[in-house]
């Protein structure tokens, strides 16, 4: 439930964030900018439902539900000074609640796919829902069956004034079989700047028991506009030297490999389509990228991950995260059955995902970078996603 308490929450609170990069220095809220919250009525248990709609001066808007600290619009101007809303999803909650397959929101407690449905720590073997089975291989993804994308969120508003939320749940131990009473605080704030707009996600947890945590923006985007065609035509850059090949299930074997002389090389800007149906056995076992790049700026601070350009509108987004990997998902599971907002169906490859992550199955491959929550500890992530124009060619 919405509440008018006041309060602030500020960078210079985050530990991660002592050194900050141009990228952050610039970003700062613009004035004119301004909040609205509006009903969208009750969840199937009753709970409240608000949308949160931010506006800039520029005319970006973002409007964000409760339900799944879900991005439901996200409207941005092309180069011709042409608003369209870029982000695949519903009109009506219910179609969240029903059949959404993760759009715009807040997925966890473990963002992507962990092997088998199962880890162990600390001594101790967890079984999670198997609540997806790529080639018949059962695994845990984005929290099981009822994660934080089906959860209603409590939401803040710091200041009406100020273009930021904050969302707020609190899963309880055991909840989907993970450990410890975990509280997750995701701010997210719309920042105009001379070079454009932003959405920030902010990122602060504490868990009372050792937990595996990977939370994630699940947000698919076509820069052209939401059911305005496919988005094969983008180009993309991502900023990453390495990736992690998956086995036929889609789980990471472990291993890390180059991306030079392959499909999975971004690091100069190549159109989406162009290599997505080469004789390659990863994007076979895809059905074209569905992928964690090893970001070659995982520093912790702020740093460039992914660069998208749309060829028609001229709509640039850039992503700029602290985590160490991006998942690159190219919408190979959209197949026509789902109508998106404008009442177009969501056609294979009609939306991409950037998301910011710590591997993949982290918790059973003890080479990649740790993602246990302990007590006593506080995860703290930031996401950018940054949007600009380039002129027609």
């Amino acid at each position: 439930m919405v509440t008018k308490k006041i309060f602030c929450v500020t960078l210079g609170a985050m530990a991660l964030m002592a050194v900050c990069s141009a990228a952050q220095q610039e970003a700062r809220p613009a004035p004119g900018s301004k909040i609205a919250i509006s009903d969208w009525g009750k969840s199937k248990n009753g709970a409240i439902v608000k949308l949160f709609t931010m506006s800039t001066p520029k005319g970006t808007k973002l409007v964000v539900s409760n339900y799944g600290a879900t991005i439901v619009q996200l409207w941005t101007k092309n180069n011709a000074g042409v608003a369209s809303d870029v982000v695949l999803g519903f009109k009506t909650l219910r179609e969240y609640e029903d059949k959404s397959p993760y759009f715009g929101c807040i997925v966890g407690r473990y963002g992507n796919r962990i092997g088998g449905a199962k880890f162990a720590l600390d001594g101790k073997t967890y079984k999670l829902a198997a609540n997806n089975t790529p080639a018949g291989m059962p695994c845990n993804l984005h929290g099981g069956v009822r994660g934080f994308d089906k959860r209603v969120w409590v939401a803040k508003v710091p200041n009406m004034n100020d273009p930021a939320i904050e969302m707020t749940y609190t899963s309880p131990d055991k909840e989907e079989g993970f450990p410890g009473r975990v509280t997750l605080k995701v701010v997210y704030r719309l920042i105009s700047t001379p070079k454009g707009d932003v959405v920030r996600m902010e990122y602060s947890a504490t868990s009372t028991k050792a937990t595996p945590f990977n939370p994630t923006n699940h947000a698919y985007f076509n820069l052209e506009g939401e059911g305005n065609g496919l988005i094969t035509n983008h180009s993309l850059q991502i900023f990453a030297d390495r990736m992690t090949p998956v086995n036929k299930g889609l789980i990471p074997t472990g291993s890390y490999a180059s991306v030079a002389g392959t499909p999975f090389d971004f690091r100069k800007p190549q159109v989406i389509g162009a290599r997505i149906g080469a004789k390659n056995t990863q994007l076979q076992y895809g059905g074209g990228y569905d992928h964690n790049f090893v970001l070659a700026t995982a520093t912790r601070q702020l740093s460039k991950a992914a660069r998208v350009v749309a060829p028609k509108s001229g709509r640039v987004l850039e992503v700029y995260t602290t985590e160490p990997g991006i998942q690159f998902y190219s919408g190979n599971f959209l197949d026509g059955t789902l109508t998106g907002k404008r009442g177009v169906k969501y056609l294979k490859r009609s939306g991409f995902c950037l998301e910011t992550q710590h591997f993949p199955d982290s918790p059973n491959k003890p080479k990649f970078p740790t993602t246990i929550l302990r007590p006593g500890k506080t995860f703290k992530s930031v996401t950018d996603y940054w949007f600009s124009t380039v002129p027609a060619k």
